[in-house]
């Protein structure tokens, strides 16, 4: 079989993992409503509830680093996405708050180890591919979340309970994980193995400060999905449906310059890019919120979606390729301190709304990516990368 072929094959299947990684949550977001409702929680339970998925999938991140890294990312990531499209479907069932609480934390579990292990193995299929692909599994993951959304709002229109929508979506992402399956990466050449002397924790080295980037960005995408609706409709007045386009634009804004940020990574470099996607969302959003009018505050979280759109590809290319023997534990502690910063960063701007109003407390996403435009040179590689092609190519049996 010819090698693009095979290389071409492999980014189809990383895709369609990224694909149904987003539509499974897209579809599980917009069905909370209904399951809430079914149970009768109130508020406080379903937060309990969200938090066992949090915790699960804290869990399975970290958990899953380790296999990644002994066992490879394909054979982890495999049986993991079959196993995505079957754990979405017990929530549906659960009778009270304690069996939803655990069937969302093996929910979770199963949601953080997939994640990890198909950034790995793209970070594989990027190193083969030998130029800035990353950002294009970003964007279909995001297209995959609002596939997900649609099809969960349109399962909801006609009436259709969250059982049919969670085993109609888990069926077509059976389909997905075995197409996956039959066409991922083969095998790889052997990475690379550090020369530096190792710690306690291994070869990973020089990663926290990685996921201290995502988490700031992480929480200007949080802070987007929870109060930018909330900012237009009670700070700026507008209508509901008004509202609702703000966070519409940051979702486009996002997915659209994913679809562009291979080229531009190829271009212009990750400091760079990093550095003006930062600026990008601190000036569209803090200019936003100083003009104080509801067109301006739907266009400020569009530059926030499309500032924030390409740092965490950027962050986790850098951590994968900075420790290549040890990508997966490298992807445990980023991914995990970044989505520590999407579940707090909300609950620290609701906080700090209370003593400074929602305007003062969003200017934290603000300050936090101007931070990440300043320490973006963190993202400039340790060390060259290597050059001749067989250390990058796919091999082949």
């Amino acid at each position: 079989m010819p090698q693009r072929s095979v290389l071409v094959r492999a980014r189809v299947a990383t895709a369609l993992l990224f694909l149904l990684f987003g539509i499974t949550l897209g579809a599980w977001t917009v069905r909370i409503p209904a399951i809430k409702r079914d149970l009768s929680l109130d508020d406080g339970g379903l937060s309990i509830a969200l938090l066992a998925f949090a915790a699960g999938a804290i869990t399975g991140m970290q958990l899953t680093g380790r296999l990644v890294d002994r066992f490879g990312s394909r054979r982890v990531m495999l049986p993991v996405a079959f196993a995505e499209g079957l754990v979405l479907i017990p929530p549906a069932y659960a009778p009270n708050l304690a069996t939803l609480a655990a069937a969302l934390f093996v929910f979770g579990a199963v949601h953080g180890t997939l994640n990890i292990a198909m950034n790995a193995h793209a970070i594989e299929v990027q190193r083969a591919w030998q130029r800035p692909i990353m950002s294009s599994f970003h964007a279909v993951y995001s297209i995959g979340g609002f596939i997900g959304a649609s099809a969960g709002g349109l399962f909801a229109h006609a009436g259709v309970g969250p059982r049919t929508t969670f085993t109609a979506v888990g069926g077509t992402m059976l389909a997905f994980a075995a197409w996956s399956a039959w066409w991922a990466l083969p095998r790889t050449a052997p990475a690379p193995r550090s020369t530096e002397p190792s710690g306690q924790d291994g070869p990973v080295r020089g990663v926290l400060f990685l996921g201290v980037l995502v988490c700031c960005a992480l929480v200007g995408e949080g802070a987007a999905a929870d109060w930018s609706a909330v900012y237009l409709r009670d700070n700026l007045h507008s209508s509901a449906g008004f509202a609702a386009a703000a966070f519409a634009a940051f979702s486009v804004a996002m997915t659209v310059t994913r679809l562009f940020g291979d080229r531009l990574t190829t271009r212009f470099g990750p400091v760079l890019l990093v550095r003006a996607s930062g600026l990008l969302a601190a000036g569209g959003l803090g200019a936003a919120l100083l003009i104080d009018a509801p067109p301006a505050g739907v266009a400020g979280f569009a530059c926030l979606g499309a500032g924030m759109a390409l740092i965490a590809p950027q962050v986790y290319s850098a951590a994968g390729d900075r420790n290549p023997d040890a990508a997966g534990r490298a992807l445990a502690r980023v991914v995990g301190i970044g989505y520590l910063g999407f579940l707090l960063g909300p609950v620290v701007i609701g906080g700090a709304s209370k003593a400074v109003g929602l305007p003062g407390a969003l200017a934290i996403p603000v300050v936090l990516s101007l931070f990440v435009a300043a320490t973006a040179p963190a993202l400039r590689p340790r060390r060259p990368s290597p050059t001749n092609p067989a250390d990058l190519t796919t091999t082949i049996s």
